[in-house]
């Protein structure tokens, strides 16, 4: 187990026992909350107020850890994202020097590499982010230029400068590109 899977561990751990003290403290002020509203009223409330209020704090309760559990989803799913943005200008310098003249073999080992480190990226859930001919989109796309041309239609990308990528869904750099006006 890694330094980091043991630090969620523990994590979770405080996560949960925060979670039970919350729960009791809880019980214990809506206990003293009964008894002063009952001895000030001279009865004791009916018990399906009690129930009411039951409910209510285990829904509470269950959306705390909803909550708490989608976070550490979140956490895991993009906790890569700066690593992975790292290596994208390692994969950006692979395709650059793929197409360079160079000797068959030497190219073909090149491009062995680039594919093993394409497939491992891919399995971590870094995706590249379709570009060429497609309609631009803000949320996925950088305009850098205009361009009139024959080709494309309007606000279609014409041309990609710099390939975009999303990890696990969310974009971690948007593909720098040409729009036809």
């Amino acid at each position: 187990m890694t330094d980091r899977e043991k630090t969620i561990m523990e994590e979770q751990e405080g996560i949960e026992e925060k979670e039970k003290e919350t729960v009791e403290d809880t019980e214990k002020e809506e206990q003293g909350k009964e008894k002063t509203e009952a001895e000030t009223e001279g009865k004791e409330e009916p018990a399906e107020d009690e129930d009411t209020r039951y409910l209510r704090l285990m829904a509470d309760f269950q959306n705390y850890k909803k909550r708490v559990e989608k976070e550490k989803s979140d956490l895991r799913s993009y906790a890569n994202e700066q690593i992975m943005s790292q290596l994208l200008e390692i994969l950006d310098n692979f395709e650059r020097a793929l197409e360079q003249d160079a000797g068959e073999g030497f190219k073909k080992g090149m491009e062995m590499i680039f594919k093993q480190l394409g497939d491992v990226l891919n399995k971590s859930g870094l995706a590249e982010i379709p570009a060429l001919g497609e309609d631009f989109d803000p949320n996925f796309h950088n305009a850098v230029l205009t361009e009139e041309t024959e080709e494309y239609e309007s606000g279609k990308v014409s041309g990609v400068m710099q390939k975009g990528y999303t990890l696990n869904g969310k974009v971690i750099r948007p593909s720098m590109v040409k729009v036809v006006n």
